[in-house]
């Protein structure tokens, strides 16, 4: 999934076809469990013609008793609900600027290609996994006891981790894929890392180097960073201009400063492109 550049074509505004009748109704989902697969890509296309009434009367058959009809309605209904949720997710970065709910961005992402989660549960546990640290964290520490207890709440008690086995599986760039199998890649586990951060108040920024993102926790006191695709790791900048020599990329500061949540976006959707 990348940044969707049209309307989906199966929400647009065109004329719809006639309304089927019950007979053809039910004629087309006798065929639609067809063994076979020329005759189901036939139906499957002339149910899809419909548009959103076809989703309206086909949606009561994903809890038919057949398992095949079951199967191929859930697939045909949310094919309609990808397409809604591309048009939403479109909607909405056409109509933000550099700064916006981040959070709010990849749930609206995440549901082009898992449309029937519940977003609103996933945030809630976020809520939770915040409440607990604020019953561990020692607000007044120093940053790296806080961000201590932190690492080890996020990567032991709940084990988060780098995906080392599967880097390039794209559901270590969809959040409620990592929030369920708890791996990711550097910039979703960075990303679960700054919701927490947020919700707690700690000063902690994206950090968006080439090749790899990490974060920030900075105060008057001075700058820590972490690397959360290594659980937590916490490094100086000098280790990150040290990872940046060795990794072939030469050092300048624009390296190191903050991205704006529209910068991460396009990184998740550019992770997915490649």
């Amino acid at each position: 999934m990348v940044l969707p550049t049209a309307v989906h074509p199966s929400v647009t505004n065109a004329p719809a076809p006639a309304a089927l009748t019950e007979g053809q109704r039910s004629a087309l989902l006798t065929l639609l469990t067809d063994d076979d697969p020329a005759i189901y890509q036939l139906i499957r296309a002339k149910i899809i013609d419909q548009g959103q009434l076809a989703k309206d009367w086909l949606r009561s058959h994903t809890l038919s008793s057949d398992p095949v009809l079951r199967r191929r309605a859930q697939e045909i209904v949310d094919h309609f609900e990808r397409g809604a949720a591309d048009n939403r997710f479109l909607a909405f970065c056409l109509t933000r600027g550099e700064d916006f709910d981040l959070e709010q961005a990849i749930w609206l992402l995440c549901q082009t290609q898992y449309p029937n989660i519940n977003a609103l549960a996933y945030s809630a546990l976020f809520d939770s996994y915040a409440a607990d640290l604020r019953t561990r964290v020692d607000f007044g520490a120093a940053p790296d006891r806080i961000l201590a207890t932190l690492n080890y709440y996020l990567f032991t008690d709940l084990g988060f981790t780098g995906n080392d086995k599967d880097y390039s599986d794209p559901d270590n760039s969809y959040l409620n894929r990592v929030m369920d199998r708890r791996t990711g890649n550097p910039l979703s586990l960075s990303i679960v890392y700054l919701a927490l951060a947020r919700r707690l108040r700690l000063p902690v920024a994206g950090i968006g180097m080439p090749g790899h993102f990490i974060c920030r926790f900075q105060t008057s006191r001075g700058e820590v960073y972490i690397d959360a695709f290594r659980k937590g790791k916490l490094m100086t900048k000098g280790d990150c201009i040290k990872f940046l020599l060795q990794s072939g990329h030469a050092f300048h500061d624009g390296f190191l400063a903050p991205v704006t949540p529209r910068r991460m976006l396009l990184r998740i959707c550019s992770n997915l492109h490649h």
